[in-house]
């Protein structure tokens, strides 16, 4: 049986983020971090990737962060990237699918193109990220997957639909894959944030009647920060969490909750 404090600790897991340089996905490998376990970053920019990676190592040695550089929409960087972790011999244990992005407009101003781009960055890459990584997931026989999913995906918000059909399909793809999985020793899990305070929602944000047009829709009456969507992330990533599987954690201030 676990004891108490450990139930609450990572220790010994390895966790592969990925959008893992900035905003949440910088978090949540923070947060993962200072609870024990070793983290792998996975990012497109390496000016921002190795930064990050530096600072983390500064800040929780034990943790032994290391970096991929790669644009998760290509099929061959995927696979490039599971080579990478098979060849550094760790025994992956936890999976934050974080990576995503956006182009907001009109239903009818988006081109196919565009729309096949929104759902590979958004669905697929997480999609097969996790086909990827349930082999190393399903020998480690305790382990945890957290999508990373919006609010976008559970009611209307200006989006632009290509990126709700994405967050949708997302947290229905953690449902499935909770179901399909347990046997093998996989909890999947989805949080579901609303306005977080990033590098992307900056500009929105500046804007002070969009601003507070956002809040008269929170309770909380607050933007939140990404530290708080990566401690609910950590929270699915626990041992604690053990029993817990095919959810969606909203962490919205109670956005969707609201109402008229």
């Amino acid at each position: 049986m676990q004891t108490m404090t450990s139930r609450w600790r990572l220790d010994g897991q390895t966790a592969l983020i990925t959008g893992a340089s900035q905003g949440i996905g910088r978090a949540t490998a923070y947060e993962l971090a200072a609870l024990g376990a070793e983290v792998l970053l996975v990012a497109r920019d390496p000016d921002v990737l190795e930064p990050t990676r530096e600072e983390l190592a500064e800040a929780c040695p034990h943790s032994r962060p290391r970096c991929f550089t790669g644009d998760l929409s290509n099929a061959e960087v995927r696979f490039e990237l599971f080579d990478w972790i098979t060849d550094l011999g760790v025994s992956l244990s936890l999976l934050v699918n974080n990576v995503g992005g956006n182009v907001c407009k009109p239903t009818l101003d988006y081109d196919h193109a565009e729309v096949l781009e929104l759902l590979e960055m958004n669905l697929l890459s997480a999609f097969e990220i996790s086909r990827l990584a349930h082999p190393h997931l399903a020998a480690h026989g305790h382990a945890a997957i957290v999508n990373i999913g919006s609010v976008s995906g559970l009611t209307y918000v200006r989006t632009g639909s290509p990126y709700g059909m994405s967050k949708a399909a997302l947290q229905q793809l953690t449902r499935n894959l909770a179901c399909e999985w347990a046997t093998d020793g996989i909890r999947v899990n989805a949080v579901a944030p609303w306005y977080i305070r990033t590098r992307r929602t900056g500009p929105d944000l500046a804007d002070a009647d969009y601003l507070e047009e956002v809040l008269e829709h929170t309770p909380m009456d607050r933007i939140g920060e990404p530290e708080e969507v990566a401690a609910a992330v950590a929270f699915l990533c626990l041992p604690a969490a053990g029993y817990i599987t095919g959810q969606v954690l909203a962490v919205d201030g109670g956005f969707l909750a609201h109402g008229f």
